[in-house]
């Protein structure tokens, strides 16, 4: 006996990624359906062997349906998210939403998986931000070792993390450098991102941080431990797929680099890449398609008293985004559901 599963948003790019991730795991699946906007219906997505045609999402009925995976923007999930809850099927939402409702979990789990239970209020659990997703998995288990008291970050994120459009910018723009009339002018960034980096992601607040950079903040803290301080400049770099961070941590008590680097090889959802030789760390080309969160380059910081560098770099529509709301379903089901 397995699940009943509905992927919502099936045609986007974390859509389809949902749907390879649940048929590669082998997830329980004894249904599964691929809904989308009307203006995508009837396309046809893949899920392992079998071909899903995209049904209405608009005039679906949740029940009897026990996990829906949202992959949409915060508008359609504010419109459906509620109606596939009220009918006993748990959302799982990739969106903003309602990472920041106190009734509603924000889960990773590897690093807070007990949070599961939380979800009964509202039928409801959060999927955490890509840029947050994958710098926590690799805070939690430093943070066990030697509280961790402030982490100052910036991002490197790939052009994936604003949707199909932005990916066809960069391609489109690229080419465009070199054939004379093709150029391409920016339309989903701010500035041209061919051979550039643009230190804007989301929308500008009245603090000065972005909302991308505000996000990493309250979610951290959320996840692991509202006392950590977060400050985190957030960029938006010419890479297609996969998400890198330079990551500062200072912690309470000393923790030596060597111990740091043995703590985050038994830590899950990790691989430690770390020779201190040409090409001895992993770059984003090399993460796409992995399920780990690949950390390199670490380092004492001796600028502070206890202080650590790392590098840390993920595949964002996986980690980031599909693989954790599938690991979210996993969760799930082992701790309460406890069908499959």
């Amino acid at each position: 006996m397995g699940y009943k599963i509905a992927v919502v948003g099936a045609t986007g790019n974390v859509g389809r990624e949902m749907l390879n991730i649940l048929a590669e795991r082998q997830f329980p699946v004894d249904e599964i359906v691929a809904l989308a906007s009307r203006r995508s219906l009837g396309t046809e997505v893949s899920f392992g062997d079998t071909t899903l045609t995209t049904k209405d999402l608009d005039a679906f009925d949740f029940t009897g349906w026990d996990i829906a995976l949202f992959a949409v923007g915060s508008e359609a999930t504010k419109k459906y998210a509620p109606k596939a809850a009220a009918t006993g099927c748990v959302v799982i939402d990739n969106s903003s939403l309602y990472r920041y409702d106190a009734d509603i979990p924000l889960i990773v789990p590897e690093v807070n998986p007990q949070a599961i239970h939380g979800y009964a209020k509202k039928n409801i659990i959060a999927n955490p931000n890509c840029s947050t997703a994958q710098m926590v998995v690799a805070l939690k288990p430093l943070h066990d070792r030697a509280k961790i008291k402030r982490v100052v970050v910036s991002t490197y994120q790939s052009v994936s993390g604003s949707g199909k459009d932005a990916i066809d910018e960069l391609w489109n723009q690229t080419k465009g450098m070199y054939v004379p009339g093709q150029e391409v002018d920016p339309k989903v960034y701010p500035k041209q991102i061919a051979f550039n980096v643009i230190p804007h992601i989301d929308v500008f607040m009245d603090s000065g941080d972005t909302k991308e950079e505000w996000k990493m903040v309250a979610e951290t803290k959320k996840i692991v431990d509202p006392s950590i301080k977060v400050t985190a400049t957030c960029v938006r770099v010419p890479v297609f797929v996969g998400h890198s961070e330079s990551v500062n941590i200072e912690t309470e008590e000393f923790l030596d680099e060597d111990e740091a680097r043995d703590i985050l090889r038994e830590a899950p959802g990790i691989l430690v890449v770390d020779k201190r030789e040409d090409g001895g760390y992993v770059t984003p080309v090399e993460c796409v398609g992995d399920f780990a969160t690949f950390i390199s380059r670490i380092r004492q910081d001796v600028t502070v008293e206890n202080g650590l560098n790392l590098w840390c770099v993920s595949d964002n529509l996986r980690k980031g985004a599909a693989l954790n709301a599938v690991q979210i379903a996993e969760l799930l089901g082992r701790e309460v559901l406890k069908k499959g």
